[in-house]
């Protein structure tokens, strides 16, 4: 009995000093994008992860075991090893009644979502496409769907949905340097095929259709001008926009018929009728008329900060280790302040525009987040960037956050 008291104690104190496994996501992170990763795949193993808001950058907290330290240095994660005295005097710290902090308990892994073309053709424009490159690189799995999955009524499988560069005015991109003839056609074909004598009716009853995902509590997450198109495309609903690309000439009234009761986020917006080259759909896009998405910006937004203990949803949204993140171009680069509805709750900004914005409809919520790649450079918007290169990326990061958001049961606000 006395020769195992050793080795007992030396087990007793591995459960009392190493019963958590913290992974900062301050500046002390060394792959901020993979620890987003590592937490969905614990959630996939259904193991509870606490998100720790406002704590050293929104940190994770879960349960230590080996295999888990194992898939951090795998991962090239930073973590550390902490007591269980040390774990709860960081939940007491964060419990205070004076301290913008809170945890959060995540509990189950989104199944994900991609509406992306390449489902139907070669779609080379999508291979730049953010959320598909950082969830590859996160090693976050998903799936590809595009209209003939949503028309067939297999959205309420997911719990999340991303729209990038997609165009649901069936204006194809506005603009043929965006798509190929062949992309084109392949568009004609799954219109013709479902039933639909132009591509722009078949776009919108696609939008109708994530609409309706949406108000039954899905997640939508959109990017660049998949945001714009889609409330543009509700907005135009039953109103003719399309200017001599599906037979015939767009309604010359088109303007005036728009309903932006229909809309998620925008309203009064102007469409654009002319210079189809422009790759301009409205002055939604606060870029439009002026500023090249190819260039390189030396200009930053900035994100609201929320409280963590009675604004959690919005807190989630924008946990980052900056507070300033470098502006980025895209098709639909921002968003026009003029045409952002009031009660759309704004959690990133600049001077001339809205970046990062947030609502509701129904039991579901939605984000839209303007730009093409929060780490493109000036004319690369061709060549998808090497995410290894930018680990730490706090414009990416704001994607990986509305992944984990769906994760998170909402808190009920106290009465």
């Amino acid at each position: 009995m006395r020769k195992l008291l050793p080795v007992l104690l030396v087990f007793v104190s591995s459960l009392s000093f190493a019963n958590s496994l913290l992974i900062p996501m301050d500046k002390a992170q060394s792959n901020h994008l993979k620890a987003y990763g590592l937490a969905y795949m614990l959630l996939k193993e259904e193991l509870d992860v606490d998100w720790l808001l406002n704590y050293r950058g929104g940190s994770f907290r879960v349960a230590y075991s080996k295999a888990i330290e194992k898939e951090c240095r795998l991962r090239a994660v930073s973590y550390e090893v902490i007591s269980d005295a040390e774990s709860q005097q960081i939940t007491t710290q964060i419990g205070r009644p004076d301290v913008d902090m809170e945890v959060i308990k995540l509990h189950t892994a989104a199944k994900i979502a991609v509406y992306s073309p390449i489902k139907i053709s070669t779609s080379e424009f999508e291979n730049t496409d953010a959320v598909l490159l950082v969830l590859k690189y996160a090693e976050i799995p998903f799936e590809v769907i595009y209209d003939e999955e949503i028309l067939k009524g297999d959205l309420p499988k997911y719990d999340w949905l991303h729209l990038h560069h997609e165009d649901f005015t069936g204006q194809f991109g506005r603009n043929m340097r965006r798509v190929s003839v062949s992309d084109v056609k392949a568009q004609e074909a799954l219109a013709s095929r479902l039933g639909y004598k132009k591509v722009s009716q078949m776009k919108l009853a696609v939008a109708k259709g994530i609409k309706e995902f949406c108000a039954g509590g899905g997640f939508l997450f959109a990017m660049c001008s998949g945001a714009e198109t889609f409330d543009i495309a509700l907005a135009a609903e039953g109103v003719d926009i399309v200017e001599n690309l599906d037979g015939d000439g767009a309604d010359p009234q088109a303007q005036s018929k728009l309903d932006f009761e229909k809309t998620f986020a925008f309203y009064n917006f102007k469409l654009q009728t002319d210079d189809y080259e422009g790759m301009t759909f409205s002055d939604i896009n606060s870029s439009a008329g002026g500023r090249s998405w190819g260039r390189e910006s030396n200009e930053y937004f900035s994100l609201f900060q929320f409280s963590a203990k009675w604004d959690v949803i919005p807190s989630m949204l924008v946990q980052n280790h900056e507070n300033l993140i470098r502006e980025f171009f895209g098709q639909t680069t921002a968003f026009n302040k003029a045409t952002v509805k009031s009660n759309v709750l704004v959690m990133g900004t600049s001077p001339r525009s809205d970046r990062y914005i947030y609502g509701e409809i129904g039991r579901g919520q939605w984000t839209f987040y303007g730009g093409h790649d929060p780490e493109g450079r000036g004319g690369n918007h061709r060549m998808p960037t090497d995410l290894n290169l930018y680990p730490n990326s706090p414009g990416y990061r704001l994607i990986l956050n509305n992944i984990l958001f769906p994760s998170a049961k909402k808190k009920k606000r106290k009465t």
